[in-house]
């Protein structure tokens, strides 16, 4: 296979070249010296910010873009390209090594001492937020890849000229089997992504394959609290590498206790490591989980050898990356709308806790499911992540990569709200759950859009009114 060596640039042509990691991964690479070229099918304001870096780039995918670029060393493609794309065949026609997305991030993690891959089925964009944060604060010029957009960086790419690089690692279709981390975090472990994996034991047995994927000498981070910590032990046993564990447990290497939220939902905490206490905590992201999630982001500068006081200074300055319990504005009478991510249960769950110990009126919650699969096999989840909230105004599944086979709907996630107690109602659409929250909401209320779809144009629209 194709090795990507900063020390040896040479040319890389990307396949799709426009989509938001291909973008970054681009970026670095143009920094660090590669002649880059790529296609794309239309021209966007990411093609336009690349091709301002001196980046050629053509539209549409075709064979004769290759042909332009004869001394083209490696082609790199997205997921989205299809076999029979025609600029991917004479690229196979040619004899022209091939990495996807996924294996070109892991190869370029090599070059990187400190290499760090966030994972877990939740979290990970706000603790690489965390640490994001903290490695600027130490004034280290890291290079970040995140699923999110960060203030700090101005995007969710950010190329430095350090020996550190922090990315998330996502489970879904396995592609983080390609990484080779120095510093691997898993943050949890749950059921999701059954449109690809079969059952939780898959989704464990796939994160246990991630650790092993640790460069020797290498450090793994793991949550002490999840059932599964001994599981992902056992698959590293045989590997160098240190093995660190975080949570809430006695038995974790670095704990956090006495929790406790501000009006805000914000966490502070003591820090308990090795059973000896550390220092005071205080976050700007909200929500106990992320008091846990940031004890990671903790344990990986201070193996990485970042003081205490830039740990603590980039800890207070992260308040999440968009759309994570993200303030939009307030609108008449003080009612305060904020939009978040969230779309599993696990994740909802924590939000609507979260909703619950800052609202001053009540919680309304305007839910968008995020594909049929997962609303399918997770209904009664979702119904019980829900149901603390004194309204829920639910939406269409967005479907995203799938398609409807007409065996479950929202109004079913309704019923199951409306048994549990639960004021809620299915909408439908955006405009129908605006006119519905302006028809019933009352002063001091706090209204969350929710969901990975675009439900937050909800709120920005009841914001413009």
């Amino acid at each position: 296979m194709y090795q990507i060596d900063f020390t040896k640039p040479t040319h890389v042509h990307f396949i799709g070249i426009g989509g938001i990691s291909m973008s970054g991964l681009a970026e670095i690479l143009n920094k660090e010296g590669f002649t880059v070229t790529g296609s794309d099918v239309r021209e966007s304001d990411v093609t336009r910010m690349l091709a301002e870096k001196g980046i050629r780039i053509y539209f549409g995918q075709v064979a004769e873009n290759l042909k332009s670029e004869p001394d083209t060393a490696l082609v790199v493609y997205t997921a989205a390209i299809s076999d029979d794309n025609p600029e991917f065949l004479y690229a196979k026609e040619l004899g022209l090594p091939l990495l996807s997305r996924a294996e070109l991030l892991g190869q370029i993690m090599e070059n990187y001492p400190y290499s760090v891959a966030v994972s877990g089925t939740h979290g990970k964009t706000t603790t690489t937020a965390m640490l994001t944060h903290i490695l600027m604060a130490a004034e280290k010029d890291p290079t970040i890849s995140i699923g999110g957009m960060l203030d700090v960086i101005g995007g969710n790419i950010r190329t430095g000229s350090s020996p550190y690089f922090v990315t998330e690692a996502c489970e879904y279709t396995n592609s983080y089997h390609a990484f080779r981390p120095y510093l691997s975090i898993i943050l949890n472990i749950d059921n999701d992504h059954l449109d690809f994996f079969h059952d939780l034991e898959h989704i464990v047995e796939s994160f246990a394959t991630f650790a092993t994927k640790l460069q020797d000498g290498g450090i793994l981070i793991v949550n002490g609290d999840m059932p599964y910590t001994d599981r992902i032990r056992d698959a590293v046993r045989d590997k160098n590498c240190r093995f660190i564990t975080f949570g809430t447990g006695e038995s974790c290497d670095y704990r956090a206790v006495d929790i406790r939220l501000d009006e805000a939902g914000h966490p502070g905490f003591t820090l308990v490591r090795n059973g000896e206490t550390a220092y005071s905590v205080q976050l700007s992201v909200t929500g106990q989980h992320n008091a846990v999630n940031s004890l990671s982001a903790i344990a990986a500068a201070e193996a990485m050898e970042i003081p205490a006081d830039s740990i603590l200074a980039g800890l207070r300055t992260c308040s999440s990356a968009k759309r994570r319990f993200e303030y939009k504005g307030t609108l008449p009478g003080g009612i305060t709308v904020i939009d978040d991510y969230a779309h599993h249960p696990t994740e909802i769950a924590a939000t609507v806790s979260v909703g619950k110990s800052v609202a001053k009126g009540d919680l309304w919650i305007a839910f968008q499911p995020h594909t049929y699969s997962r609303t399918k096999a997770l209904l009664p989840d979702f119904a019980k992540a829900l149901s603390p909230a004194d309204h829920v105004l639910i939406a269409d599944i967005y479907a995203a990569r799938e398609k409807d086979d007409g065996t479950i709907h929202s109004r079913d996630l309704e019923k199951l709200l409306k048994e549990k107690g639960c004021d809620a109602v299915y909408l439908g659409d955006f405009a129908t759950i605006e006119k519905y929250f302006s028809d019933h909401c009352k002063n001091n209320d706090l209204l969350i859009t929710m969901g990975a779809g675009p439900i937050d144009s909800v709120g920005v629209d009841l914001l413009s009114q």
